[in-house]
């Protein structure tokens, strides 16, 4: 189904390149907002929310589950083992209510990643926000005509340019190697232009 996907979304670009080559130059851009997200300056703090939301939140509702399943297990089973103890309206509510928390107990870790992946969106919500705005300036100034994402294409060059690019505009603290290639990508080339040479006097 991915691949199929993938083929979609390459063939349905070709025909918007066909389309668009003649009326404009068409540039092309390859970006992954997970080469930048680790530079964000306090990107380390969601690691932190999210270990404290998995212990404070997920494990504590699992183990109220946990207890409510087993505690209204064994009063069913109590009161099952004594004859006439219980009508079997009642039985039969008691039951529902233990399948679904069993159900529950059964699908939990399912429930639990689709939680852990709402929250981690949330918190990674604001970087995220800077680094597309930042992207949009330099697509506005480059002209870039496509971006597209390395899982969504067969082929690209692999020039780090675009992510590059955006690091300028985000203006955050990157060890001096990065720094660096930003500055090497960002700053004008120098004029070529030779200088006029003064006027010697006859």
């Amino acid at each position: 189904m991915k691949k199929k996907l993938i083929f979609t979304t390459c063939f349905i670009i070709v025909i918007l390149f066909a389309n668009n080559t003649h009326a404009q130059q068409v540039k092309i851009g390859v970006f992954d907002e997970q080469q930048i997200l680790p530079l964000m300056p306090g990107i380390e703090r969601v690691d932190s929310l999210m270990k404290i939301f998995a212990t404070d939140s997920l494990a504590a509702e699992y183990d109220v589950l946990m207890a409510d399943y087993k505690l209204k297990d064994s009063l069913l089973k109590r009161d099952t083992a004594i004859p006439n103890n219980i009508t079997p309206a009642l039985k039969q509510k008691r039951v529902e209510e233990i399948n679904n928390l069993k159900g529950r107990v059964l699908t939990w870790q399912q429930y639990q990643n689709e939680k852990y992946q709402t929250k981690q969106r949330e918190y990674l919500a604001p970087y995220l926000q800077k680094i597309y705005d930042a992207l949009q300036a330099v697509i506005n100034e480059q002209k870039y005509t496509y971006i597209l994402k390395p899982d969504a294409i067969f082929w690209a060059n692999q020039s780090d340019e675009l992510a590059l690019r955006v690091l300028g505009k985000l203006k955050i603290p990157l060890s001096k190697e990065l720094a660096d290639r930003v500055k090497a990508v960002t700053t004008p080339p120098a004029s070529t232009t030779p200088k006029p040479q003064p006027k010697t006097k006859h």
